[in-house]
């Protein structure tokens, strides 16, 4: 976490200067992108879909690289350079742990007692050291009684708990999670919410990547906003996304529902889990 004291100077775990990503078609993914994380930060990368999200995520957790700029992690170069040295890698991959959008990509042992023990095994860990993770990681996300079965056997929302289980297991400083709370029921997704904030006050640090203007205010700090043209609109305190409708609007998170009183057409914004109100008492509304 970062220190109460305004004179100590804290660096940013991560920090992205001028970033841009094209595909191999030469299509930009990210251009100009420039932020930065600090320890035991809760940061939301949010954007309508295909703005570069899931991209950025992955250029943060070494799993690809961009055509410019620079990206550092804990203080150094964040380059396939560094990461091709295997001890360089190790060392990063224990301190960053990625929980994918799409659950099946993350899990492919035979079963769910070896999904956890994977990373611990590769830290070189004792038995004994790997099965007390297990143990606890499993308690931790309520997956005990599902230890001895295939991961292909279980529930999407099941295969949400191991994908994070074995992220943890691994006990990283770092989370990145990729819309972590798409296609969870509501009793799955408040469980997954007050994980995370128990996860939070013991240090860990997230990423998130989201378009669920409902659970920002529970899950970041700090929202890092995208356009639909793969640039920052904004970075701005999680507090002040709501009130902030104009913005919204601009990177199509929330749109202008129209109705009309009387002669009058008349426009409000609608997103996706932002509560507003209609008072047509008093105006202005915006006539279109």
């Amino acid at each position: 976490m970062a220190s109460s004291d305004p004179s100590v100077a804290v660096l940013p775990l991560f920090k992205l200067t001028d970033v841009t990503f094209r595909y191999a078609d030469g299509q930009v993914a990210l251009n100009g992108i420039s932020f930065a994380v600090r320890p035991g930060e809760r940061v939301a990368l949010l954007g309508a879909n295909g703005c570069g999200k899931s991209t950025l995520l992955k250029i943060l957790g070494g799993l690809q690289y961009p055509a410019s700029g620079q990206v550092e992690g804990f203080g150094e170069p964040l380059t396939a350079a560094r990461l091709d040295n295997e001890e360089t890698a190790q060392i990063f991959r224990r301190r960053v742990g990625f929980v994918f959008q799409n659950s099946d990509a993350q899990l492919f042992s035979p079963t769910v007692a070896d999904e956890l023990a994977f990373g611990p095994v590769h830290m070189g860990l004792s038995a004994a050291e790997v099965e007390e993770r297990v143990s606890s990681v499993a308690a931790l996300t309520g997956i005990e009684h599902l230890l001895a079965r295939a991961p292909f056997q279980i529930s999407g929302g099941e295969k949400k708990r191991v994908a994070l289980a074995c992220t943890l297991a691994t006990n990283p400083d770092v989370i990145l999670m990729d819309e972590p709370t798409a296609a969870l029921d509501p009793r799955a997704q408040t469980w997954l919410l007050d994980l995370l904030l128990k996860l939070h006050d013991v240090g860990k640090t997230f990423i998130i990547a989201t378009h669920d203007l409902e659970t920002v205010s529970q899950i970041a700090d700090t929202v890092v906003v995208f356009r639909e043209d793969h640039t920052i609109a904004a970075v701005l305190p999680a507090s002040q996304l709501e009130s902030n409708m104009k913005l919204l609007v601009q990177v199509n998170l929330v749109h202008d529902h129209l109705h009309r009183h009387g002669s009058t057409l008349h426009s409000h914004p609608h997103g996706h889990g932002v509560e507003h109100t209609h008072d047509h008492e008093e105006p202005p509304h915006q006539e279109v």
